[in-house]
């Protein structure tokens, strides 16, 4: 075990770290969070900032070893952002890793979003005062599991656009969306005073490898807007050959003891005698609708990490704490069969969704604590956890007849895929719900390219879904003229892999007896906060004996005290989306494997909550809550 695992300039010090110079872009933040106790000194002591010297990482003149966690940011409350990095930095870890999502943060073209649970620089900052080095991770593609990489849907609104290449369309959308956020991200470096200690040079690219002038351009385009600090990039098993660039260090994703020695051998014939590093020590893992919940042992975590260290590498644990895919944000993968991704991020993390401890946690505290030198602040205490009374939806609107509270349809000869939709100052639509209406005359066999599923319906009547695997539906014989719809669900564009052809909705032309139809009006249900408030009281009616399918239902949660997190079960319903006080909590689907929504204690208020729930197809009578969380029938990893 290395005797010098931490800097003897602990992070602790970084309390009292930054100054700031006057005139600085950094004032607004520094007033913002009234950093006038933080000293010059420290500031000029950082020169050298983190260093990859023969074998070794070196933060100035010290050895120093990365002990890392990863958070992410838009996937935890920001109310709650201090409590996992104290719970974090109690680990004994002294390094968080995050990723950007630059889909969140330039929702439209040009207009940039780092406010509330979007607020990186405070983010950082808070992980400063903490005392924890950062590790920023800024794409521009991410991976995550997140909807298209991380990568903003409005770039697919061009037919020719090649993602992840020097592709005009995309560099010059890069360039723009850097232009904004390294201003941001150059004042919380180490040598400018911040945390920051190294940036990752986009993400796993070794495994993409379409353009062998790609990387070499985002390295440039970071370096060029003010990124000082060590570079690196990183990649699992199959990208490692591939995705080493000159002038960046190469660093490794793995789970198993074998992947290990495997790939170290690898690593040092690609760069020599550098330091080593796992960027990516999976935790865990994801999960995806129709499958089993992934576990990892503590015991074999605990072995893998200890064999991580004493290899002389350093690490970063892939999700310390994993979060929650909040609204519509998670991705899918699609390699043989197409399957979206939960809404909940536990990934089977050190920390679980809610932010509680876990065996591995406890475990890998006394790892670490035993080879820090000095003792572990104390862990936090969990945070309260309340089981509610159950809520009795009391009013109920149709989809049909909240149609006419929307935006006017759009008149379209043929389909328009959701990113080419002339909504959002023309930005198309990234999330949610499309809605495709036409008219038809007579039966036959409906036939269509759907994605990613498509509940079809005569007039108001449910005859059945499209999707990846069936692509054909027989429409019921017809009396005259009768409407067809197809409510289209984007599910979460594929995050890995195949990117380029992740277009929504319905795509080309839709099919009756082998004749295509036309003329087709077409609602947008992105279904964000303003949507909801186009829905007055009066427009809601008493939940009927048979509701029509689909349709929102509206109660009421009661908090007495002060609010706590908790769970939502949604026994008897079947597919659909939970709103709280107008945030969306992302969606449900009794498929499994996921069986409860991690609810936020501090989303809610005290009193009367709104709750609206978007339910598609079959309505249970309550919603009820819970203390702990199901995540359903688990699978070990081997």
């Amino acid at each position: 075990m290395p005797g010098s695992a931490f800097l003897v300039d602990t992070p602790s010090r970084l309390r009292r770290y930054l100054h700031l110079e006057p005139g600085s872009c950094d004032r607004e933040v520094a007033q913002r969070l009234d950093w006038s106790n933080l000293t010059r000194p420290w500031l000029r002591r950082r020169q050298l900032g983190l260093q990859a010297k023969d074998q070794n990482f070196m933060l100035e003149d010290s050895t120093f070893w990365i002990f890392g966690g990863s958070v992410h940011y838009f996937r935890v409350p920001k109310e709650y952002w201090r409590d996992r990095l104290l719970k974090m930095k109690a680990c004994g870890l002294n390094t968080l890793t995050t990723y950007v999502p630059w889909n969140l943060h330039e929702p439209e073209r040009g207009r940039f979003d780092f406010s509330g649970n979007l607020d990186l620089e405070a983010f950082v900052l808070t992980a400063a005062e903490i005392g924890l080095w950062v590790i920023l991770r800024p794409g521009p593609y991410i991976c995550s599991e997140i909807d298209l990489g991380g990568l903003p849907s409005w770039l697919l609104q061009d037919s020719g656009m090649r993602l992840r290449t020097t592709y005009k369309g995309f560099t010059n959308a890069v360039d723009l969306y850097f232009d904004h956020l390294m201003p941001r991200v150059v004042p919380l470096q180490y040598k400018h005073g911040g945390p920051i200690i190294a940036v990752q040079v986009e993400n796993e690219y070794g495994s993409y490898n379409k353009d062998p002038t790609y990387m070499p351009y985002i390295k440039k385009a970071l370096e060029d807007r003010g990124i000082e600090e060590l570079l690196l990039t990183s990649d699992n098993k199959d990208g490692l050959s591939s995705g080493a660039v000159d002038g960046v260090l190469a660093t490794i994703n793995l789970q198993s003891q074998h992947d290990l020695q495997l790939l170290s051998t690898f690593l040092f014939t690609v760069q020599g005698a550098r330091p080593k590093m796992v960027m990516e020590y999976w935790t865990g893992w994801f999960d995806s609708w129709g499958g089993t919940h992934n576990i990892l042992d503590s015991s074999e975590v605990l072995k893998t990490v200890s064999a991580i260290i004493d290899a002389g590498s350093s690490i970063n644990l892939y999700m310390f704490h994993g979060g929650t895919n909040f609204g519509f944000i998670n991705g899918a993968m699609h390699y043989y069969d197409y399957k979206s991704h939960v809404t909940s991020y536990d990934y089977d993390a050190v920390l679980t969704e809610a932010g509680d401890y876990t065996a591995k946690y406890l475990q890998l505290r006394d790892f670490f604590g035993s080879i820090s030198g000095t003792p572990l602040p104390p862990p936090p205490d969990p945070l309260p956890k309340t089981a509610y009374e159950s809520v009795t939806p009391a009013f109920y609107l149709s989809l049909w007849d909240a149609l006419k509270y929307m935006e006017a349809p759009i008149n379209s000869e043929q389909p328009v895929n959701m990113e080419n939709l002339p909504v959002n100052n023309g930005n198309g639509q990234s999330f949610g719900y499309t809605l495709y209406e036409t008219t038809i005359a007579s039966s036959g066999v409906l036939s269509a390219f759907v994605r990613d599923r498509g509940q079809v319906f005569v007039n108001t009547v449910s005859i059945g879904f499209l999707d990846y695997k069936r692509k054909e539906i027989n429409i019921p014989l017809i009396q005259g003229y009768t409407t067809l719809r197809i409510l289209v669900e984007n599910c979460g564009r594929v995050n890995y892999g195949e990117i380029d052809n992740q277009r929504k909705g319905l795509i080309g032309n839709i099919y009756l007896n082998d004749s295509p139809l036309s003329k087709f009006r077409i609602y947008s249900l992105d279904m964000k906060k303003s949507f909801f408030q186009r829905f007055s009281f009066d427009e809601w009616n008493k939940v009927p004996e048979a509701p029509t399918f689909p349709a929102f239902f509206l109660g009421a949660l009661s908090v007495a005290l002060s609010p706590s997190d908790t769970f939502m079960k949604l026994e008897g319903w079947e597919k659909g989306v939970v709103f709280i006080n107008g945030q969306n909590l992302g969606r449900y689907w009794n498929i499994g494997p996921q069986e409860t929504l991690y609810l936020p204690g501090t989303w809610l208020d005290q009193g009367i909550n709104q709750v609206i729930v978007f339910e598609e197809k079959m309505a249970g009578s309550v919603i009820q809550f819970t203390e702990t969380p199901h995540l359903g029938r688990s699978r070990y990893i081997n």
